[in-house]
């Protein structure tokens, strides 16, 4: 078994042991503040370089789609309203499926890194790779029909025309994505990601400049503009790459191209596909609020004033993403390394500390409530619905604090093919059909469409609540420990069943 280079990972297989023995003790003696304080300081210190970074990299990589549509926005209103038809109801859909079927490489990565199994991780980046890359294909060949789709779907012909322009410009970034979240997860396994938001901190700027150029100066208007945003993501994905082939931290992890990467494809997207269904089932969820707001009486209206919401609940869901990432990797380096007490500990703490600053965040957006909505477009009208509809995102905001946490602790436990059921039960049974009953029965239109799935959220986060603290630990260290076995004899696809 290979041992890792670099005076930080052995820090922190270290401060990892501390940890278990340390909860071990406190379970067994008499409770003890100080005792508790100094495990909260332990795993403080192993989530950080993980939670702190991740936040950076998904906040700054969200903006730039946001600063795309500001961009969009200020051209028109109309152009405000396709580009957010375009990357909140098209693009989104590729996101959370390359965001779902990467998330397998998280699972893998995270309890092979906690095992010491080092050299398997190049070979899970690279097979992810390539199912990503193939996925984009198919994917591909619905943007270049995304106005008929648009149409199809109940759209204004004259919204859907402007949207499928900008989304033409997106089909880059498909395969963009194919790449990246792999890398991403790669880097995040072995607490890797101080790199990334250097890398996404750069390649903003270059974005904003570009953008300006292309969409103001050369005229180039919704295609350029989205034209910009793929070659951003080009860049990210070529230095993260240039860093893993480089970096000395990646030296027993990354060991060259393998053509054990076009090897056990069929048990590896068994795996992809239950990963996949439970992440696009949650961030195909409020997406799908755009594409029914698009139906009500006065579209264009509802589009603006949801795109200011959503958009803002997205860049702060970009906190609870990057906690979701650090619950991920610790809960399954500590699965990996037989430390049960500390995979629960860290679950508790990650979440506790996401809920704060969410709620923290939520209480800055009511009081700006009258605000926010000058900063993408100068309409009055766009502005009152915007502050009409602030209290729901708030209650958005909060849940966004919990739900994606204990999500990420489900990755690094692998139940994605469990969470996958209460997804489809609480969003697509429950949310969605009670949104458009509120909406357009009731008449309450855009706010109703929105509570509505608000309450597929908070029934889905109650359970998720409720099943992850009553979880065995224990048992979850033995199903780790099988999964990794089983993957490296192929004999059998992972994840299956795993948790009841």
């Amino acid at each position: 078994m290979a041992q890792q280079g670099g005076d930080g990972e052995g820090r922190a297989h270290a401060l990892s042991a501390r940890l278990e023995g340390m909860l071990t003790t406190m379970t067994t003696s008499a409770p003890d503040r100080g005792r508790w304080a100094r495990a909260v300081a332990t795993e403080l210190r192993l989530l950080a370089p993980i939670a702190g970074p991740a936040v950076v990299v998904y906040m700054l990589n969200n903006v730039l789609s946001i600063s795309t549509q500001i961009f969009s926005g200020h051209l028109g209103n109309l152009q405000l309203a396709a580009s957010s038809l375009g990357n909140n109801g098209i693009q989104v859909f590729a996101y959370g499926l390359m965001l779902g079927m990467g998330s397998a490489v998280e699972t893998l990565c995270g309890q092979a890194y906690g095992a010491h199994k080092y050299e398997m991780l190049g070979i899970y980046l690279q097979r992810s790779t390539v199912l990503l890359t193939a996925t984009g294909i198919p994917l591909a060949v619905v943007y270049a029909f995304s106005r008929p789709i648009l149409v199809l779907l109940g759209e204004s012909p004259e919204i859907a025309e402007a949207a499928s322009i900008f989304v033409y410009g997106l089909i880059p970034q498909i395969f963009a994505y194919a790449t990246n979240f792999p890398i991403q997860k790669f880097l995040q396994a072995q607490s890797i990601v101080a790199p990334s938001a250097y890398i996404s901190a750069a390649t903003l700027i270059v974005h904003l400049l570009l953008s300006w150029v292309v969409v103001y100066k050369v005229g180039l208007g919704l295609l350029g503009a989205s034209l910009v945003l793929s070659l951003s993501w080009w860049i990210i994905v070529g230095a993260q790459f240039v860093y893993i082939v480089t970096s000395p931290r990646c030296r027993l992890s990354w060991t060259g191209f393998s053509w054990q990467a076009f090897t056990g494809l069929l048990e590896f997207l068994k795996l992809s596909t239950a990963s996949a269904v439970m992440l696009c089932l949650e961030t195909w969820y409020f997406q799908i609020l755009i594409l029914i707001a698009g139906l009500l009486e006065n579209p264009q209206l509802a589009l603006d004033a949801l795109t200011v919401c959503l958009t803002l609940a997205g860049w702060v869901f970009m906190i609870a993403v990057g906690f979701n990432a650090a619950a991920s990797v610790r809960v399954g380096n500590e699965l990996g390394a037989g430390h049960p007490k500390a995979a629960a500990f860290s679950v508790i703490v990650v979440t506790a500390l996401s809920f704060i600053i969410s709620v923290i965040l939520a209480v800055i957006i009511l009081l700006c409530r009258d605000y926010i909505s000058y900063i993408f477009t100068e309409g009055e009208t766009v502005s009152r619905a915007v502050s009409d509809m602030c209290p729901l995102l708030a209650t958005t905001l909060i849940l966004n604090g919990i739900q994606p946490v204990l999500s990420g602790v489900a990755v690094g436990c692998g139940w994605q093919t469990f969470v996958a059921y209460v997804n489809v039960g609480c969003y697509y049974i429950v949310g969605v059909p009670l949104g458009v009953l509120l909406g357009f029965k009731f008449g309450l239109g855009a706010k109703g469409i929105w509570g509505g799935m608000l309450g597929g959220t908070f029934m889905q986060t109650l359970i998720l609540l409720w099943v992850t603290f009553r979880t065995d630990w224990n048992k979850e260290v033995e199903e780790a420990q099988k999964r990794l076995n089983k993957w490296e004899d192929k004999k059998r696809p992972l994840l299956a069943d795993d948790h009841e």
